[in-house]
């Protein structure tokens, strides 16, 4: 986001109802939820993977409270600088903390208990998602790593118990799959009786 005007963070996202600053805001604390996710240590055999991590919901209705919390959260940053700053701060920190981290440790979250691994990858999920959300409408930002688009495709896939057609590209996979954007009348044909079950809403 360094190099982001401070006049993009005004701008809708990909997440309905939300500015690009408040999903900037949400990101600070998914940061912040990796930190202490990467220091709680468990003891207890895993209960789920980087798959089994994500279920199925149904799409948002902006009654929860904590969707609720980010908009105001993110107007009380005030000027994009401080906002910014702390993405870059608290997202270099858990980037580090990823790092560092011994990937066949397990770790304790949401009341389930996973290795180290499948929670990174299961966040690749998230952040590559978001990252498609946050330059849904600012065409001259960069798009998410294609070894990211491909890996986050692939859980998306297992999630759904099938593949999408090999003609979709990943970027278009993921905001058909997961209700970003409606399939074309082209896209919809290929994807046959897929094409009913979507979207697939994760969290």
């Amino acid at each position: 986001m360094a190099e982001t005007p401070d006049e993009d963070f005004e701008r809708p996202s990909g997440c309905t109802g939300w500015l690009v600053r408040d999903l900037v805001c949400h990101l600070v604390i998914d940061a912040q939820d990796v930190l202490i996710t990467l220091v709680t240590p468990a003891e207890a055999e895993p209960t789920v993977d980087a798959v089994t991590y994500w279920k199925l919901v149904d799409p948002p209705t902006g009654d929860d409270p904590l969707a609720a919390l980010i908009p105001r959260l993110a107007a009380a940053y005030g000027a994009p600088a401080l906002l910014r700053h702390h993405l870059d701060d608290l997202g270099s920190a858990a980037g580090r903390a990823a790092a560092l981290a011994d990937p066949t440790l397990r770790v304790s979250t949401q009341n389930e208990v996973l290795t180290v691994g499948d929670y990174l990858s299961a966040y690749v999920l998230e952040w590559t998602l978001h990252h498609l959300d946050l330059i849904a409408h600012l065409p001259s930002a960069a798009e998410p790593p294609a070894e990211t688009l491909a890996a986050t495709r692939a859980i998306v896939e297992k999630i759904a118990g099938t593949p999408f057609p090999s003609s979709f590209s990943d970027t278009d996979a993921l905001l058909v799959g997961t209700g970003r954007r409606a399939p074309t009348d082209a896209e919809e044909s290929e994807l046959g009786d897929l094409a009913a079950r979507l979207p697939f809403v994760l969290g």
